[in-house]
């Protein structure tokens, strides 16, 4: 892999003291999420809660699964203050986004995701790769993979993965305590190193909601994979998209509500 999850990474993580069902005093890891502010050039855009891993990761790919900025942006600056915990991106075009912030919809996303305004406006556009496909072994092999791989879930819960992968091969694992904050730490370092999607699987340990169908569609990644279950509205959203919807993978099972044609 590119990127592992930084299980060793003590910012990441607490040790504090509780009991057990037989009240014996026990020490455990706990999850650490922090604020951390986003400006567009002189807008402010949102504060999230975020394990603060890869922040210049999660800010450019918040604001490309926004609509906020596109492939074609040019980012001039990325400005992070940790001690403020306020990050900016500059970009050549100068932006305002009052109208667009005014409009937000609160998702189903573990620490509160959001979508805004028009995010949905390129939605039906955007034509996702029919000639990409995913063979049935590709499927328990990264299911295997991924879950055999250190992780921040494994040390302390609380906390969601989401993997950019290559046939069967995972490249990017991301976690945060959001999976919407996940997908768009991928988005962001796809960005940055010029990674093409097209070819691309994702997979998420989340649930496979209407606001993860609306990144993937967004970031060009035909295929999608949980270990979780699904919502209707995700469904629907992955059948308008012609997006391969692939859920409840654990073992040899899996289910697929969308786009069975890619599987071999």
């Amino acid at each position: 892999m590119i990127i592992k999850p930084k299980i060793n990474d003590t910012n990441l993580t607490k040790r504090i003291f509780g009991y057990d069902e037989n009240l014996k005093k026990t020490l455990i890891n706990v999850i650490e999420e922090k604020p951390l502010t986003l400006y567009l050039n002189n807008q402010e855009i949102v504060t999230m809660m975020t394990i603060n891993d890869f922040p210049k990761f999660l800010s450019i790919g918040y604001l490309l699964n926004q609509n906020m900025i596109s492939n074609k942006t040019k980012i001039e600056a990325i400005d992070y203050e940790a001690d403020l915990r306020v990050i900016v991106i500059r970009t050549k075009k100068k932006t305002n986004f009052e109208i667009k912030l005014r409009k937000k919809t609160i998702t189903s996303g573990c620490a509160q995701g959001t979508l805004f305004g028009d995010v949905m406006e390129n939605f039906d556009k955007i034509k996702l790769s029919k000639r990409t496909f995913i063979k049935k072994d590709w499927i328990y092999d990264l299911s295997k993979k991924i879950n055999n791989t250190p992780s921040l879930y494994l040390k302390a819960g609380a906390i969601h993965g989401c993997v950019l992968c290559h046939k069967n091969t995972p490249l990017l694992y991301m976690e945060d305590v959001g999976r919407h904050n996940a997908i768009d730490k991928i988005a962001g370092y796809m960005f940055l190193n010029k990674i093409k999607p097209n070819d691309k699987i994702f997979y998420t340990t989340g649930r496979l909601t209407s606001e993860m169908i609306i990144k993937s569609v967004n970031m060009r990644i035909p295929i999608v994979i949980s270990r979780s279950g699904f919502t209707a509205s995700g469904v629907e959203l992955a059948r308008r998209a012609n997006l391969t919807l692939i859920g409840r993978a654990k073992g040899k099972r899996f289910t697929v509500l969308s786009g069975e044609k890619r599987i071999r």
